[in-house]
């Protein structure tokens, strides 16, 4: 009778038992891994290679800056603004968005059930100041005891509050913060000198504050043992300084903006820091400052030259083969860029830097890059409920293209990545060239 009720109970809870080896076999499953061996690195993703053809993404409606929200408005109005703009985005091959915390995690699940479309979970690491002892401290200095414990003590919080959420997929430290060492505000400006970088700054700034990244590196795996880590640094400047204090990081994030191409980067990373890449941000803005005019088709031609180069860099390709994917900046114009507190109701047309490598409005000593134009997409104003439409640019439709493109197909090499953006660039050879000749007239 008692073997006769064990049997009975066994073959009861069996199924149980079963769905749950499965429900922790699944879970395994969806653990995203790096790989490293004599071919490179890759990501690894519910058990797929893993290439990120990324975007940024946020979210603000005209005549709104960086006070507004989405994640304040109803549940019935942040979805119905989700799946409008990530129905785009999924059309598109967006497969990662990069979102800064205050994003609900179950908004993150919803995304990535929805629509397949993980979260790159930004955190920005004092970038844009700091209340201390009830002070706020626009340019904060990483050093101090008590920036210290504030930053990880939000780093421990945000760990602490996503863990274990469905669809996200790398936490991201900073954004640009090197840079912030010497800007003045939040907006883009140029690029300090060399004579700026002097040792006092490596060793008394930008030293402690990358110091202080990796250990709130190590505190996130701490809570958060399966989500990968990652920094957002400006470009490659401090890369050396990176390599002797970033040693536990899993992927080194830069925003890089080059124009045309990203030079020697991959192999500067390879050889100098060893670790696998992921540009955070690059792209271009859709306006010309030298014709005063908007500019879609000089937009998509760097877009394509940056993917081109993005993809060749990919794990057994046989170049630098350290790059995981990139996130195009940006989605959406950004109104509010330039000035961010006033005429949030026009789309400033103001230069607001210089940067060389955009060649086709660059002149010399004038500014060329447009803050308000970057988007691949214009946008409409809201309607009485924030929600707004949007009208894709030409590089949204290029991007689509490229995104066709999977590196880790056995068909898919060098040669096949070079002529796909051969062909694309083709379509937009004459419009490049009556641009360049409007400039000499």
């Amino acid at each position: 009778m008692i073997i006769s009720k064990l049997l009975l109970m066994y073959f009861r809870f069996l199924p149980l038992f079963l769905i749950f080896l499965l429900s922790v076999s699944c879970a395994s499953d969806k653990q995203t891994k790096l790989i490293q061996d004599e071919n490179g690195h890759r990501l690894v993703v519910d058990g797929e290679n893993f290439v990120i053809n990324g975007m940024n993404w946020d979210y603000f409606p005209i005549e709104t800056n960086y006070d507004y929200s989405l994640w304040n408005e109803s549940d019935e109005i942040i979805q119905k603004a989700l799946d409008y703009e990530m129905q785009l985005l999924q059309k598109m091959g967006v497969n990662s968005i990069r979102v800064y915390t205050g994003i609900p995690p179950k908004w993150i699940t919803y995304i990535y059930e929805n629509y397949e479309i993980y979260t790159l979970l930004n955190h920005s690491f004092g970038r844009y100041g700091l209340s201390i002892n009830d002070k706020w401290i626009a340019k904060i200095n990483y050093a101090d005891p008590k920036t210290q414990e504030i930053l990880l003590d939000e780093v421990k919080e945000m760990a602490e509050t996503y863990k274990q959420t469905p669809g996200l997929l790398i936490y991201l430290l900073g954004n640009e913060n090197n840079y912030g060492l010497f800007w003045h505000g939040a907006e883009t400006e140029d690029l300090p000198s060399q004579a700026e970088l002097d040792t006092e700054i490596i060793e008394n700034q930008a030293r402690p504050m990358y110091r202080l990244m990796n250990k709130a590196s190590n505190l996130i795996k701490s809570v958060d043992e399966q989500t990968l880590t990652s920094i957002c640094n400006g470009d490659l400047m401090y890369l050396d300084v990176i390599a002797e204090e970033c040693t536990d990081i899993d992927i080194f994030g830069i925003n890089i903006y080059r124009g045309i191409s990203f030079d020697d980067t991959f192999e500067r990373v390879k050889k100098e820091y060893g670790k696998p890449l992921i540009f955070t941000e690059f792209g271009a803005d859709a306006y010309n400052a030298l014709l005063q005019q908007e500019d879609e088709v000089a937009q998509a031609y760097y877009f394509i030259h940056n993917w081109k180069e993005i993809y060749t860099n990919v794990y057994n390709l046989g170049k630098a083969e350290n790059m995981l994917g990139g996130y195009s900046f940006q989605w959406s114009d950004g109104w509010w860029k330039h000035g961010q507190t006033y005429n949030l109701d026009v789309q400033d047309t103001t230069a607001s830097w210089t940067n060389g490598g955009y060649y086709l409005d660059y002149k010399a000593n004038q500014n060329n890059m447009n803050e308000e134009w970057f988007g691949i997409m214009t946008k409409q104003p809201p309607n009485e409920n924030n929600l707004f439409e949007l009208r894709p640019r030409l590089a949204y439709h290029k991007l689509k293209e490229m995104h066709q493109l999977n590196p880790f197909q056995e068909t898919i090499g060098v040669q096949q990545i070079n002529q796909k953006a051969k062909t694309l660039l083709r379509d937009i050879e004459v419009e490049i060239e009556e641009i360049k000749d409007q400039i000499k007239k």
